[in-house]
């Protein structure tokens, strides 16, 4: 077997692994899940949650609604606490891009970091998900 082959078969039986594993691993939540919800890897449901961040300026929160259709994320929606004007900006900013960096993605493995230049909101973003994936279980 050439070295490429063997290396699209092991990169294949990884990824086999790996979604395996995810699909164990969400069998055991506690949590139940939302109307409409099914484990992460195959969701399909709308969730929302929030998820705080530390800002310079103290601390923030962005409110998550997300829509997924067999473990791929189809919408969202972030709107922001915006205590101070500068978090207002940059929240702002990244709801502006969040759409582009999102929609389309895998629920199981989804996380950002800066979008359209902003890098802190990002933080809020991950912690809400964190908790729909829970809630998608």
């Amino acid at each position: 077997m050439p070295d490429r082959t063997r290396a699209a078969v092991r990169a294949v039986s990884s990824a086999a692994l790996a979604a395996a594993a995810l699909g164990a691993l969400a069998a055991c939540s506690s949590g139940s899940p939302a109307a409409g919800a099914t484990s992460a890897p195959d969701a399909t449901g709308t969730w929302t949650e929030t998820g705080d961040y530390q800002t310079p300026g103290g601390q923030e929160s962005v409110t998550v609604e997300l829509t997924a259709k067999d473990g791929t994320v189809t919408a969202v929606t972030v709107t922001g606490s915006g205590g101070s004007p500068n978090s207002q900006r940059y929240q702002a900013q990244f709801i502006s891009g969040i759409d582009q960096a999102v929609v389309g993605k895998p629920l199981a493995t989804l996380e950002v970091g800066a979008v359209s230049g902003s890098s802190l909101t990002g933080r809020g973003f991950n912690a809400a998900v964190d908790k729909i994936r829970a809630d998608a279980a």
